[in-house]
């Protein structure tokens, strides 16, 4: 039930249309057949065509994002425990293995943070609960993932860019490049709201293992975070922190998702 494709290029020939044909009926009414305008006054015309296209693009976002009923979910008993719980944030740490990522971003000129994200979100797009967040007091499900980074903007400071994930990578990577490169440039956050985020933050100046206890009871989306990666004779190794939602999954699901990372870092060429 994927209607809306997760890439930013993807995006752009529906809205291209949607707009050109606001454009048409609103400014050119006047081709409309002569019996309708008899009954119907240009500004009725004109205000229905705005209707019309405001329509067709609100069921095109509530396709990609709606409120679920718990019960109906295997979330049900989760729900009920954990949407109110002071701390219902959990968070677990894993050593990967990151050698063929480092590898495989020194031959291709990838970026590493880049590769990390992808494969972010490769692994998450596997398992049903991360298409399914808290928010408030409901149970949204959404039909796109995105990951999150954050970037150093041009005024010293740091903004929020969210990439669109994708399976393939060379897509995903270049709207890594592009919504990076604006966010850093324009100091203003990169939003997806009809996405669910998993949240991410590289620390690479620091050796650092992760943290825990990132809740703020609004922001309810999983996250990552990591410092550089550690060095050894023919390896190198990075140690993640994930915090999530306990309405969201529960710890094996969580432990499930690091396993899949790790098998999509290996998995790199």
């Amino acid at each position: 039930m994927r209607i809306f494709e997760s890439s930013v290029t993807q995006k752009i020939p529906f809205l291209v249309a949607l707009f050109f044909v606001y454009a048409v009926m609103s400014k050119f009414w006047s081709i409309i057949p002569f019996n309708y305008h008899s009954i119907t006054p240009p500004s009725i015309t004109k205000n229905f065509s705005v209707s019309y296209i405001l329509v067709i693009f609100a069921d095109y976002i509530s396709d990609c994002m709606k409120e679920i009923d718990p019960d109906e979910t295997s979330r049900a008993e989760a729900f009920r425990l954990w949407m109110n719980a002071p701390m219902p944030m959990v968070t677990l740490f894993k050593t990967l293995d990151v050698s063929r990522l480092v590898r495989t971003g020194k031959r291709r000129g990838l970026k590493f943070n880049m590769l990390m994200c992808w494969c972010i979100g490769k692994a998450a797009s596997g398992i049903k609960e991360f298409y399914m967040l808290p928010v408030g007091d409901r149970l949204i499900r959404y039909d796109s993932i995105a990951v999150n980074t954050i970037v150093s903007n041009r005024e010293g400071e740091v903004s929020s860019c969210d990439i669109p994930f994708s399976e393939d990578m060379l897509q995903f990577n270049s709207d890594y490049l592009y919504l990076t490169s604006q966010v850093a440039q324009s100091c203003t956050n990169h939003d997806l709201t009809d996405s669910m985020v998993i949240g991410t933050s590289a620390l690479v100046k620091y050796d650092i293992d992760g943290a825990v206890g990132m809740y703020s009871g609004i922001f309810n989306n999983p996250f990552m975070i990591w410092g550089r990666y550690r060095r050894h004779l023919w390896k190198r190794t990075l140690t993640v922190s994930f915090q999530f939602h306990h309405t969201q999954m529960d710890g094996a699901h969580a432990a499930e998702f690091l396993d899949r990372l790790q098998d999509e870092i290996n998995l790199l060429r």
